[in-house]
């Protein structure tokens, strides 16, 4: 049986089906069921999908809360509310705004504020926080769920959890504007491992030698050579 073989099936169908179930024969004879998430679903495992193009922001904040500060709303819960409160013609023409996420969560009891700082105070201050990032011809809210090795991680509502390097991510970060809760540090998760999982580093270093292939290759033995 060849269990690394197996594995890597079940890697390639985990990314070409939304979901799927294998089977692996074990010794004697039986069999037990691997169940495999494919790679768009792991993506929205630790960061919630917006449900409207103009929803972003409800999505962000329910991201936020749920993930990072184990507070579990959902994104329908955070939307009606800053719907119900808010500017709605402006809404639905422009999206939620700073303003519409710092009354919702004052309303659950979160005391937070926009910060003109350097992306590396978040950093060193291990908290997430919500950023509005221009990509792709438009504007939105994304969530800074960690940074490490020289990647932040950010949970897109539109597109789920992924990683950045730092210098990409300044270029769509578009205000420079962190906005953080503050006075619930201690409850923050910054850099969680299931975030992580969703965004892999690809060990590129551990692939092809750019210097050369001879440490992957062996050179024939010639007349004489033992």
């Amino acid at each position: 049986m060849n269990i690394p073989r197996i594995a890597a099936a079940a890697l390639l169908l985990s990314a070409l089906q939304p979901a799927v179930a294998i089977e692996v024969p074990a010794i004697g004879g039986s069999r037990f069921t691997i169940p495999v998430a494919s790679m768009k679903q792991m993506r929205f495992q630790t960061t919630l999908r917006q449900q409207f193009d103009f929803s972003c922001g409800s999505a962000a904040v329910a991201t936020l809360l749920t993930h990072q500060y184990g507070f579990p709303v959902s994104e329908e819960f955070v939307f009606e509310q800053m719907y119900a409160n808010g500017d709605q013609p402006k809404i639905r023409k422009e999206g939620f705004s700073l303003l519409d996420i710092k009354r919702f969560l004052a309303s659950q009891g979160f005391i937070a504020d926009g910060f003109k700082l350097p992306l590396q105070k978040l950093v060193d201050a291990k908290l997430p926080a919500i950023v509005l990032v221009a990509e792709k011809g438009y504007h939105h809210f994304v969530v800074i769920k960690g940074a490490a090795d020289g990647r932040v991680l950010i949970g897109d509502p539109a597109s789920g959890t992924r990683s950045l390097t730092f210098a990409n991510f300044e270029n769509i970060w578009s205000n420079k504007l962190l906005f953080v809760i503050h006075g619930a540090a201690q409850a923050a998760d910054f850099n969680r491992v299931a975030d992580w999982r969703s965004a892999p580093h690809a060990p590129l270093e551990n692939g092809i030698n750019r210097d050369g292939i001879s440490a992957l290759t062996m050179s024939k033995f010639g007349p004489g050579d033992y």
